[in-house]
């Protein structure tokens, strides 16, 4: 995060942390992993075992717990150890040079890597990675379903999803963000309680649950309001119907390397809890101790702890999305870790038109690899913040309004496998397959995705159904082997424009050119299709 600090705390962090530095102290080996796999209940919940069940994810040794024997000894060479993570079994640790040295002579310990990059101590150099607007909170109601969130949601194709029945319902998201005040309170996230769509939260920075303190930074609810936020005929978020884990990983008033391994704590705990997708609009280069940063050449997506957690949370299952960072128009202009992970799919901002947003960071990853990988829109997007609607501009926004598309992806085919269907989200997007090193492979078209998907893909039934003439003048007819109990049409805007039952035709004559969809059902089941109205 863009952070604002008074220069003599910055002083005094700098001479304290100079005798010290953020070290990572790897296992060797996890003396007592038998019994994780005997019992995977035991570290895992059923939901993450189903998870890895339908996708063929197997489980590893990274899914057993660390020794706790380890973990005790390092505590008893004088350490204090508040901070550890499983998959890459081992512990951070602050530690001067000569215990470093002492640390890499333990008989259990593999490695102690450090999270510096460089010795020099000097001023930080700001990289913005969310920009805030001022707030326009809409007071004026619509008659429209999406109200203010329309336009974001038509960009990105998602409403055909939407229609169809899949606005994330069973899919959990976990967001790992920097709090989330009045999410518990404000009227705008009501309908997620109640519903019983949180379903936990926890604080690593602080290692408790006071993820919704008024103190927080509440970046992380305006990103959940662009997912799940929901107030009557004026916004519909872009998963309403998903369940949500919050964590806190991100303290807003520092930027320290720490909050790497805060990010990795919260994606284990996510991989715990089942989830299967990761939102998470954060990103580091620079820190508040200049020793820890990066550089572009860093930004491969192997170099950072981050990235690598992000990596095996891919490889868990989880569907990983990341803010490719606001630094455009910066003298670091490039995406920010761990938006550099090839596995992770990240996203870039677009205006209205379609555009680059001028702010948003430019790829590719120092290895090469395409970044970001799509885009959605970023500036002056919509979103929910307690009671009301707000516009704020950034890929922080652009990437929960895609991540919400894919939790609805990932409800209609669960059991696709992920690397699959980044690909074809890369393949549908609007430049594919050209790309630009702002924009990637262009803006994300669910609507295709999805229509690819039912024409060509065993994993979901040929439909046995059609519509014609399409485009059409006066009536528009249905063939089906199936009886056909309701048409429903609606318009661009999602409004419902008639319903009929128990009829193969609908007249269509007196409608304004453009395009419609409409949904049947028959005693088979419930299929979605697009006309244009000539």
């Amino acid at each position: 995060m863009k952070k604002t600090i008074l220069f003599c705390l910055i002083a005094g962090y700098s001479v304290a942390s100079a005798q010290t530095q953020l070290v990572f102290v790897f296992f060797k080996d996890k003396p007592n992993k038998a019994a994780f796999y005997a019992n995977p209940l035991s570290e895992l919940s059923q939901k993450s075992l189903n998870r890895r069940i339908a996708l063929g994810v197997s489980l590893n040794d990274q899914d057993a717990p660390i020794e706790p024997s380890y973990i005790q000894n390092i505590q008893n060479l004088g350490f204090t150890v508040t901070d550890y993570s499983k998959w890459l079994n081992g512990v951070a640790v602050n530690a001067t040079p000569a215990q470093i040295t002492v640390l890499q002579s333990q008989t259990f310990v593999q490695n102690v890597e450090s999270f510096a990059r460089n010795t020099a101590v000097g001023t930080k150099v700001a990289s913005g990675k969310w920009s805030p607007v001022s707030d326009t909170s809409s007071k004026i109601l619509t008659t429209f379903d999406y109200g203010s969130g329309t336009e974001q949601i038509d960009q990105i194709n998602l409403r055909p999803l939407h229609l169809a029945g899949y606005t994330g319902t069973g899919v959990s998201v976990a967001v790992i963000d920097t709090g989330f005040p009045t999410v518990n309170t404000g009227s705008a996230f009501s309908r997620l309680w109640t519903n019983g769509q949180v379903k936990g939260g926890y604080d690593f920075v602080t290692k408790t649950t006071d993820i919704y303190n008024s103190s927080l930074n509440a970046h992380g609810t305006v990103v959940l309001g662009a997912m799940g936020g929901y107030i009557q005929d004026n916004f519909v978020g872009s998963a309403p119907d998903a369940d949500f884990y919050l964590y806190r990983s991100e303290n807003a008033a520092a930027e320290i390397p720490e909050e790497e391994i805060y990010w990795i704590e919260a994606a284990e705990e996510a991989d715990r809890k089942g989830v299967d997708l990761i939102t998470s609009s954060l990103g580091y280069n620079t820190f508040d101790d200049t020793r820890y940063n990066y550089t572009y050449a860093d930004m491969n997506g192997t170099t950072s702890f981050i990235a690598r957690g992000a990596e095996i949370a891919v490889n868990k299952g989880i569907f990983v999305l990341v803010a490719a960072g606001n630094s455009g128009q910066l003298t670091w202009h490039y995406i920010t870790t761990p938006a550099d992970n090839a596995k992770v799919f990240t996203i870039g901002s677009v205006d209205a038109a379609g555009a680059s947003s001028g702010f948003s960071s430019y790829g590719p990853n120092a290895a090469g690899i395409v970044k970001p990988d799509a885009s959605a829109r970023g500036s002056l997007s919509t979103t929910v913040n307690n009671n009301s609607t707000s516009v704020v501009s950034g890929t922080s926004i652009a990437t929960p309004i895609a991540a919400g598309g894919v939790a609805c992806l990932i409800q209609a085919f669960n059991t696709m496998n992920r690397d699959q269907m980044r690909a074809r989200l890369r393949q549908t997007a609007s430049l594919s397959p050209g790309h630009t090193d702002q924009m990637g492979f262009g803006i994300l078209n669910f609507g295709s995705f999805y229509n690819n998907v039912l024409n060509t893909s065993d994993l979901v039934k040929k439909k046995d159904i059609a519509i014609f003439p399409n485009p059409v003048k006066n009536i528009l007819n249905i063939a089906s082997e199936s009886e056909v109990l309701s048409l429903e049409i609606y318009d661009h805007l999602g409004r419902l424009i008639t319903k009929s039952s128990h009829q193969k035709s609908v007249k269509v004559e007196d409608f304004a050119k453009g395009v419609y969809y409409l949904k049947i059902r028959t005693d088979a089941e419930t299929y979605y299709e697009k006309f244009i109205k000539e």
